[in-house]
This record gives C-alpha cells, sequence and structure tokens, in this order.
C-alpha cells in the first residue's frame, strides 16, 4: 500500500490557475472549527467533520472553482434532510447535495464560515 498524500503535498504539485484562491479557501475551511480535518478525496482538497467528509472542492480546469456540500461518503436518506442556506448561493444538485461557485474565497469570507459552520451543524 502506497503512502497517503496529504494536502499540502497534492496542493505543491498542483497546476492551477487559481492555486491561490484554493490556498485561501483551505485556510478559511480549515479555520471554522478545530474539529475540522482535511483530506484528498475526489482529486481535490476534502474537508470533514467528525470524520466524515462534508465538504469537497471541486477544481475544474481554467477559472472555475466549487465547493460541493454533500453528508458524506455513504448515500443517506433525504427525505426528512432541510438546510437553510444564510448565504442564497447554493445550487442544490439534489435534496442534500449543493454547490457553490467561489469568486472570491478573502472577499467572501464572513459567508463562507456562515455557510460552513451551518453545513457542518446540519449534518452532523
Amino acid at each position: 500500500m502506497g503512502k497517503s498524500q496529504t494536502v499540502e503535498e497534492f496542493l505543491s504539485a498542483l497546476s492551477h490557475r487559481r492555486i491561490d484562491d484554493i490556498r485561501a479557501l483551505r485556510r478559511i475551511l480549515l479555520g471554522v472549527d478545530p474539529g475540522v480535518s482535511e483530506r484528498i478525496k475526489w482529486n481535490a482538497p476534502s474537508f470533514c467533520w467528525a470524520g466524515d467528509d462534508r465538504i469537497t472542492m471541486r477544481l475544474h480546469p481554467g477559472d472555475r472553482l466549487e465547493l460541493i456540500l454533500h453528508r458524506g461518503v455513504k448515500t443517506k436518506d433525504a427525505s426528512t434532510f432541510r438546510f437553510v442556506d444564510p448565504t442564497g448561493r447554493i445550487e442544490w444538485a439534489a435534496p442534500d447535495r449543493g454547490v457553490v461557485r467561489i469568486n472570491d474565497p478573502e472577499a467572501d469570507i464572513e459567508e463562507l464560515v456562515a455557510l460552513a459552520k451551518a453545513w457542518f451543524a446540519a449534518t452532523a
């Protein structure tokens, strides 16, 4: 079994036009709460709450950078799941899976922190 790649190793090797925004977004999400951890999932940084993936970056070629908000690795019944988006920025791909396009993480820091805190709380 090979050594798992850390997020820092992944980012050091990543060639992406928005690497500075990716690094800023990583700092923001890790700073939301001391309980947030990270790993690589879907070939991108993923942020875990209580050991389960909850927010994963989507790194498109070019200028696109998105966050995928989800409820973990395993499919869960979404019939009773409700989330009130405090930012109004989520585009819902499913009742419990949303996409947030990132323009300027530093300018949107307060909004991104509020969104991440609310998502972690709702999916705990």
